[in-house]
């Protein structure tokens, strides 16, 4: 269920096939809301906008924004990310995101198969606070306005998809300088990551996956677990790709909202999806395994 949500949703954000005759990027009324996942705003198929670049934009045009009394749209972007976060945690990552879709498909090509060190998880607050908030907001022109150096310099699904651009627009292919080779580069070592670990760059380097993640411990989506149920056989922990231990850590941030150690992978229902106060119980729990341990 989770793959066909996951394919609708990239579907539905990247609606706009018009794009091949008007050769230009859509920019209708529809660009005014953000999508729940990374989406660049460049792509020429995107029908909305990325809560990331809408973040980095206010953040770059704040100090102006204040000097002529504008800033709603900081209260929408921020207040779009918390009601996101809230509600679901990082299930806009495991079910929206067209991005970390696309990993996922890469991950199924057949390869060696590595993990990814957990320490690495810590790299995405340290691109949250520096490409995404800080050079946005404290690295100004004369003129007091930032860039979005995030989107700019590191954001590879922008470069994927919103390379399309220099074949519909010729003339934009003469302003190809340093910074997009380094971003085809990073583009090429996270797809190459992501073909032998499961979905490298979500859990190493997103910043809006950082955004979301800080919220899980707090969202209404949650996994809850039921200790008189558990038999520690350890098939949760067998069934999460991005490797936790879902009986003792459920909150954390690297917590994708997959559900599939909830719904697939417990076999006696110690673990279940909740929204709120209500748990979603299995209809069929799977088939207990012989012993404990096994």
């Amino acid at each position: 269920m989770r793959q066909w949500v996951q394919a609708a949703s990239a579907l539905l954000q990247n609606a706009y096939w018009a794009f091949p005759w008007t050769r230009t990027i859509y920019q209708g009324p529809l660009k005014k809301f953000c999508t729940p996942g990374l989406n660049c705003y460049s792509c020429p198929a995107a029908v909305l906008a990325c809560p990331l670049g809408t973040l980095q934009h206010f953040l770059a045009g704040w100090r102006p924004a204040l000097r002529w009394g504008t800033y709603r749209l900081g209260f929408y972007v921020f207040g779009f990310l918390a009601a996101v976060g809230l509600l679901g945690g990082r299930a806009a990552c495991g079910w929206l995101c067209p991005f970390g879709f696309l990993q996922e498909g890469l991950h199924r090509i057949p390869s060696p198969k590595f993990r990814v060190p957990r320490i690495l998880g810590g790299l995405r607050y340290a691109v949250l606070a520096v490409f995404a908030v800080g050079l946005p907001l404290f690295l100004t022109g004369p003129l007091g306005y930032g860039e979005p150096w995030f989107c700019r310099a590191i954001c590879p699904a922008g470069t994927l998809e919103a390379g399309g651009l220099f074949f519909l627009m010729p003339a934009l292919q003469e302003q190809i300088g340093l910074w997009l080779w380094i971003k085809i580069g990073l583009l090429v070592g996270v797809v190459g990551w992501a073909v032998v670990a499961y979905r490298p760059y979500c859990r190493t380097l997103c910043p809006l996956g950082a955004i979301y993640g800080m919220l899980n411990r707090w969202s209404l989506l949650r996994v809850d677990h039921d200790p008189d149920r558990c038999i520690e056989c350890g098939r949760c922990v067998e069934a999460c790709r991005v490797g936790l231990d879902p009986r003792r850590e459920p909150d954390r941030a690297a917590c994708l909202r997959c559900l599939t150690c909830a719904t697939q992978a417990c076999p006696t229902g110690a673990l279940t999806a909740a929204v709120g106060p209500r748990r979603l119980e299995r209809r069929t729990p799977c088939a207990p395994p012989s012993t404990p341990g096994s």
